[in-house]
């Protein structure tokens, strides 16, 4: 069907979306007094996620038309996981200790007990909205979310199959899914603007982290130089040729292992995604124990950066914020959902004085994955952003095995 969108080009919507862009960065580094309190207080990546969402509320462009963010997804991204690990400091990430793992493991905990508590507290108060099979309609379409929220597409699709979930309930729950995990990540960035202050607020020990990004800056600066055309195109040589060899190897293995050990799909491990993100990001790890490493005094995570906030361009894009309103108990249910999982993990953050960063990316590698983990782990710092990518990978491992605990825990409350 065609759409009614004013812009159907990707090249022109392309275009937009980087006009979009550049128009908050050079407002960004404006010296007037009301753009820098105003950056002050809102994350120039909150802008740059939010802005696009208005090209989709008011029908400018169609994202479900658009290729951008499978190229941003495909292309961009594992090419800035490779140039953001490219001087990762290994041991420095894992001198974070156990606390990363724990949160992470709170916000998959807060997925699986979530989705209950939604259901039972909406079913509640509005029950003729769960009437003449609603109900079992509802629960299914969850058990999608949850496989996203947990661990990400591959899950959510898992799902899907494992609950004979119909279109028209798994097409409700992508839009929830779209909503309420935006929305939450724009209040992630608006607390890694603030990050600091609350740290100080919870007494968090925040050594390890700020260690880690004391040692990529003393990096940066010791191997900065002038930036070159051939600094360049040797940053986007290794890019582009890690991620290209990540998608040839993935093309490969995801389907081989279908086919010699299709029980391992519970795992993710038959994703073609799954498998191009691990592998960009052990390239990129690869090549931080080579002459490879020196690339970051040219710019390397400052490319990566570029391609990440590209990203979320075409990632605020996809989300619609009228459509809240379609089905006002569904995205209730979202509402809930979301709020459940993000108490438990504030108040596990707080009971451990863990800072606001690991909490903050223990809950985005659950509810945004490989594709936005990074994201609110550079919002913090570029050298973070590795912490994202391990967690989100995670994610992938437990997602099926979440999403279907949440399945049989939702049957058994809707029978």
């Amino acid at each position: 069907m065609p759409s009614s969108a004013l812009i159907h080009n990707d090249a022109v919507l392309f275009g937009v979306l980087m006009a979009i862009l550049g128009l908050v960065f050079y407002t960004k580094q404006s010296r007037r007094p009301f753009f820098q309190k105003f950056y002050s207080v809102v994350p120039a990546l909150l802008l740059c996620y939010f802005l696009p969402s208005l090209l989709n509320t008011f029908n400018i462009a169609d994202p479900d038309q658009s290729r951008l963010y499978y190229v941003a997804s495909r292309y961009l991204l594992p090419a800035s996981l490779v140039l953001l690990t490219l001087s990762v400091d290994l041991k420095g990430i894992l001198r974070l200790g156990p606390k990363a793992v724990i949160l992470f493991l709170t916000g998959t905990a807060g997925i699986v007990i979530g989705g209950p508590v939604a259901f039972l507290l909406v079913r509640h108060f509005f029950p003729e909205s769960f009437s003449n099979g609603a109900a079992d309609e509802i629960w299914r379409g969850m058990t999608t979310l949850a496989g996203s929220w947990i661990g990400g597409g591959a899950n959510q699709a898992a799902m899907k199959e494992v609950w004979h979930v119909s279109d028209a309930a798994f097409g409700k729950m992508v839009a929830v899914d779209v909503v309420w995990a935006n929305v939450w990540m724009a209040i992630l960035l608006l607390m890694a603007q603030r990050a600091e202050k609350i740290d100080r607020w919870v007494g968090a020990d925040t050594s390890a982290i700020t260690a880690l990004k004391n040692k990529m800056a003393s990096f940066q600066k010791h191997n900065a130089k002038p930036v070159n055309l051939n600094d360049l195109m040797l940053i986007a040589a290794v890019a582009f040729a890690v991620t290209g060899a990540a998608h040839a190897l993935s093309g490969w293995l995801a389907p081989w292992i279908e086919r010699n050990a299709p029980a391992l799909s519970s795992f993710s491990l038959t994703s073609p995604f799954f498998w191009l993100i691990v592998l960009a990001t052990t390239g990129g790890l690869a090549l931080s124990f080579t002459r490879a490493r020196r690339l970051e005094g040219a710019g390397a995570s400052t490319v990566g950066s570029v391609f990440i906030y590209i990203l979320v361009a075409t990632i605020g894009l996809k989300m619609d914020i009228t459509t809240i309103f379609d089905d006002p108990v569904v995205f209730l249910i979202g509402a809930v959902w979301i709020s459940v999982h993000a108490f438990l993990l504030l108040t596990v953050a707080w009971l451990l004085k863990a800072p606001v960063f690991l909490m903050a990316v223990g809950s985005q590698a659950n509810i945004g994955g490989a594709a936005s983990a990074p994201v609110v782990a550079s919002a913090f710092h570029p050298a973070l952003a590795p912490v994202g990518v391990l967690l989100a990978v995670l994610g992938y491992a437990v997602g099926t095995y979440g999403a279907w605990l949440t399945g049989v825990i939702l049957k058994i409350l809707a029978s």
